[in-house]
């Protein structure tokens, strides 16, 4: 198996733990990850389209799903009237922190066999894999 083998199976190993504690507070992956990334502050959808890698239709249809569930709620912009922002309702915002805080104690959990040393050094690649991609929220955004 490649380095490429280990990055894929990698990924599937942090999707299907993820997939898991979405689904322990019914949601999708995708309607957890808008929570999550709405929860501090509202953002405008363009920047939401592009900071989650969907088109502005499949973000809207995924806004839509999830505004059905009074998770979520678009307002406009105070700045510009014709920007559309979205932000959590209370219950989203409850929502979103608890399987925010969740997911940050569970994930790395698939790094629990590696001895000390090596999770450091795994904490290290990732947060400096993270840091150099600009997401939002790291520390060189």
């Amino acid at each position: 198996m490649d380095y490429g083998d280990k990055l894929f199976w990698l990924s599937v190993l942090i999707q299907r733990r993820y997939a898991q504690i979405c689904a322990e507070y019914d949601l999708t992956p995708s309607q957890a990850t808008l929570l999550c990334a709405i929860k501090d502050e509202p953002r405008q959808m363009a920047y939401l389209a592009t900071s989650l890698g969907m088109t502005k239709n499949a973000l809207s249809q995924l806004v839509d799903r999830t505004e059905r569930r009074d998770l979520v709620r678009r307002v406009n912009s105070e700045q510009d009237r014709r920007v559309i922002m979205l932000g959590v309702t209370p219950p989203g915002k409850v929502l979103a922190e608890a399987i925010y805080a969740e997911t940050t104690k569970r994930l790395p959990e698939i790094a629990e066999n590696l001895d000390a040393d090596d999770q450091r050094d795994f904490e290290r690649v990732a947060t400096a894999i993270v840091d150099a991609a600009g997401v939002p929220g790291s520390a060189s955004s």
